[in-house]
């Protein structure tokens, strides 16, 4: 039987510290997102809206059902990258997935005031990543198309290797044969190869006056074959809706456009959306307030905590049925509900421990009997088709003689071994430190979790930062004293904690979503909306490969 979770916090000046940090991190990292929400800047906006023009944002807004509200996927991408070129917020796509008549989608939005929508490394990545959610969970995916191609200045990172810009054909491909609805919106130039991205989608719209479609604009037409044209006999809206019949309807304005879109939308048949294949019920409120999850989790990320009292915030009625309560105490495991979806819940506890002997464990650490346990639970939720929840916060595997003569490699590899052949989707949120291969074992991006986010206590790194700094000071001053160099205690404080001071820049976590190590930072209290709206994505795709563990150390 479930067993009720959580108590009242104790609202003692910790508790307020925590919150107030906590806060005022998320307000910070909220801040840099509404700037990089503007794109290009006020210049670039004011010129594109003259043209009568909406920009990429607006058009995913009026696109979108208005009662819903839009998941942004990438908005950090590139996010302080890219600077000797000016920069390229959120890679100048904006993606993400929206509800249109009822119905989710995958929608790609190129950002014209980004450099003219051109294709930066991290935009195809972006990119990729988007059609790999429609992939994945068998969403329709719109494409709304602006872009002046290939940023050419950087074409060798962009053009010819696997996960680069042609992928995305491939995908395109690949998508429409799994019957996947694909529709492209050509709303401003399509040059070159991108030229093929709307027409291997299966309708193609085209807005007159504005769009245009062409494997080579005139310029590179008179200096390749010498011939003399202009952007509409070339590839104009009117050419191509009468005379090559490359496109399927023609618009006369952005309005029009993403009214045709809505309207073949909303003629799709049920089959292409949510499917009966997870265990839903009627929603229940959690009996705690999510609110109060910001005092819940230390700022400081060395501080230990209780994660039942963040599952009393998470889970319906907060309600959970704990599988080996008693055992492997250090990860958290069992089922219970978010917003009426059955889920199977893996969360690291921070809070230190007792194990069935006495003994005290490091809250955060994964112990052999802990990843014992959570191969198990594992394993059971794939058995029975119920997707998986990682709440990480680890500082990775325990070290030492007993843990290896007990076999920790063994028992993480076989907890590595259940997550990373996973049928069922898994679903992964960073509440605070994720560490080497602890980040691995709780379903990190390289175990292909559907979706990842992290709250603004995250932090992404192979150790912490005080341990690889000093690893790192070790490493230069040895360096250093073989060139016959030696440096005073003063000379080597300062040059820790430059070498820190960089390492932790690289543990924020911006840093982690502007490469797209995950797919958003969220605030605690919005935690279990995303469950519940990457759940519903989720649920389109009733095709599971069979279930296989493979060899599995014992």
């Amino acid at each position: 039987m479930p067993t009720t979770l959580g108590s009242e916090p104790k609202r003692d000046l910790t508790f307020e510290q925590n919150a107030d940090a906590n806060k005022q991190l998320w307000r910070t990292i909220e801040g840099r997102g509404d700037r990089i929400k503007q794109g290009g800047g006020k210049a670039a906006l004011e010129k594109h809206k003259a043209k009568g023009r909406l920009t990429a944002r607006e058009r995913i807004y009026a696109l979108v059902d208005a009662d819903s509200y839009f998941l942004e996927i990438g908005l950090f991408t590139a996010d302080g990258m890219y600077a000797e070129q000016g920069g390229a917020p959120s890679a100048g796509v904006v993606t993400g997935i929206g509800v249109i008549h009822g119905r989710e989608c995958v929608i790609v939005s190129n950002d014209a005031t980004v450099k003219a929508g051109a294709w930066f490394p991290m935009t195809a990545k972006k990119n990729l990543r988007a059609q790999e959610i429609a992939l994945e969970n068998r969403l329709p995916i719109i494409y709304l198309v602006d872009s002046a191609g290939v940023f050419l200045p950087m074409q060798d990172e962009i053009f010819p290797d696997k996960e680069h810009f042609g992928r995305q054909f491939r995908n395109n491909a690949q998508l429409s044969a799994l019957g996947v609805p694909q529709i492209a919106a050509i709303m401003g130039p399509c040059v070159a190869g991108g030229a093929y991205l709307p027409i291997m989608s299966d309708e193609a719209l085209i807005v007159e006056g504005q769009g245009s479609l062409f494997l080579a604009g005139p310029a590179l037409v008179e200096a390749a074959i010498g011939e003399k044209t202009t952007i509409e006999p070339l590839g104009g809206a009117v050419m191509h809706a009468s005379v090559s019949g490359v496109i399927d309807y023609k618009v006369k304005n952005d309005e029009e456009c993403i009214a045709v879109i809505r309207s073949l939308v909303e003629k799709f048949s049920p089959e292409k959306g949510i499917k009966n294949v997870f265990s839903r019920e009627a929603s229940l409120p959690p009996k705690f307030e999510a609110e109060e999850l910001w005092g819940i989790i230390p700022s400081d990320r060395a501080k230990p905590y209780n994660t039942y009292q963040v599952l009393a915030r998470l889970l319906d009625d907060s309600a959970f049925e704990e599988y080996k309560a008693d055992y492997g105490k250090t990860i958290i495991c069992g089922y219970g509900r978010v917003d009426g979806w059955a889920v199977g819940i893996v969360a690291n506890q921070r809070a230190i421990v007792k194990n069935g002997k006495g003994e005290l464990q490091v809250g955060g650490v994964i112990y052999s009997e802990s990843a014992d346990k959570a191969a198990r639970f594992i394993m059971n939720c794939n058995q029975r088709k119920i997707p998986l929840v990682f709440l990480q916060d680890v500082t990775g595997f325990i070290v030492g003689t007993r843990a290896e003569q007990g076999g920790i490699i063994k028992d993480g590899a076989k907890m590595v071994n259940a997550v990373a052949n996973s049928i069922v989707p898994k679903l992964t949120f960073i509440m605070g430190n994720s560490y080497g291969a602890g980040n691995y074992a709780m379903c990190g991006k390289a175990f292909d979790p559907r979706f990842i986010f992290s709250l603004p206590t995250s932090k992404i790194a192979v150790m912490g930062g005080a341990q690889a700094s000093k690893t790192l000071l070790t490493i230069k001053i040895a360096s250093l004293e073989k060139q016959g160099k030696k440096l005073s205690d003063a000379d080597q404080m300062q040059m820790l904690k430059e070498i820190q001071d960089k390492y932790d820049e690289t543990m924020h976590p911006v840093y982690a979503a502007a490469r797209l190590w995950v797919d958003g930072i969220i605030p605690p209290t919005a935690m279990r909306g995303v469950i519940s709206r990457s759940l519903a994505a989720a649920a389109h795709n009733d095709q599971f490969p069979e279930w296989k563990a493979g060899v599995v150390q014992v």
